[in-house]
C-alpha cells in the first residue's frame, strides 16, 4: 500500500485527483488508463482502488470538488448580510473566478460526462441542479423585492449567465488579455444590467 503522503505532504487522493486531471485534460478521459494515472501519481492501482472504486470514479470526483467549493462560496455570498445586487454580483463573479481556476476540471467534465453512469450522471446533475437553483433564488428575491426586472424569467436570466460560464474553456486563456477577475467582473456587470428594472 502507497503512503498517504508523498514528500511534499500531498495526500494519496489528491495526487491520484491531480494524475487524472492533467491526464484527462492532455488525452481525453477514454484514451487515458488506470495504470497511467497511479505511474502519474506514484501509487499503485491497490492504492487507487482504495480511494476511488474506479476511473470513472475519478472523473466524477474531478466535477464534484469544483462543484462543492462553488457551493459553499455560493452559500456564504446568498447568506451574507448584504443588499442582493451586491450578494448577486459576487456569486456571478466567483463563479466565473473559480471555473476558471479550474478550467481542466471544468472542461474534462464537460467533454467527458457522457462517461458517467446513469447513475452518477443523475447525481452530478442533481447537485448541479442544486446550485443553480441556489443562484437562482438570488435572482427571484431581487425580482420579487423590486431591485431587480420581472421583464425576464428568472430561469433565462440564470441559463444565460451559465451558458457564458460553461463556455470559457472554449476560448479563455491564461495568457489572454484579460484575467479572471476581469472576465468575471465583465460577466457579472453583464448580469446586472440583464436585470436593471
Amino acid at each position: 500500500m502507497a503512503k498517504d503522503t508523498d514528500g511534499s505532504g500531498t495526500p494519496v487522493p489528491q495526487r491520484l485527483l491531480a494524475a487524472a486531471t492533467r491526464l484527462f485534460a492532455e488525452q481525453g478521459y477514454d484514451r487515458t488508463s488506470v495504470q497511467e494515472i497511479v505511474e502519474a501519481a506514484g501509487v499503485t492501482k491497490g492504492a487507487l482502488y482504495h480511494y476511488f472504486g474506479s476511473k470513472e470514479d475519478l472523473l466524477q470526483e474531478v466535477y464534484a470538488r469544483v462543484l462543492r467549493l462553488q457551493q459553499e462560496r455560493l452559500d456564504a455570498f446568498a447568506n451574507a448580510e448584504a443588499p442582493i445586487e451586491r450578494r448577486l454580483r459576487d456569486a456571478a463573479a466567483d463563479v466565473v473566478v473559480t471555473t476558471i481556476e479550474n478550467l481542466d476540471d471544468a472542461s474534462i467534465f464537460f467533454r467527458s460526462m457522457h462517461h458517467l453512469s446513469p447513475e452518477k450522471n443523475k447525481q452530478v446533475r442533481g447537485e448541479r441542479r442544486r446550485y443553480h437553483e441556489r443562484f437562482r433564488a438570488l435572482v427571484e428575491e431581487g425580482q420579487r423585492s423590486g431591485v431587480f426586472s420581472t421583464a425576464t424569467p428568472a430561469d433565462l436570466i440564470v441559463d444565460y449567465h451559465f451558458g457564458s460560464v460553461h463556455h470559457l474553456s472554449t476560448w479563455y486563456r491564461p495568457d489572454g488579455p484579460l484575467t479572471p477577475q476581469e472576465v468575471a467582473d465583465h460577466l457579472a456587470d453583464l448580469l446586472l444590467r440583464a436585470l436593471r428594472p
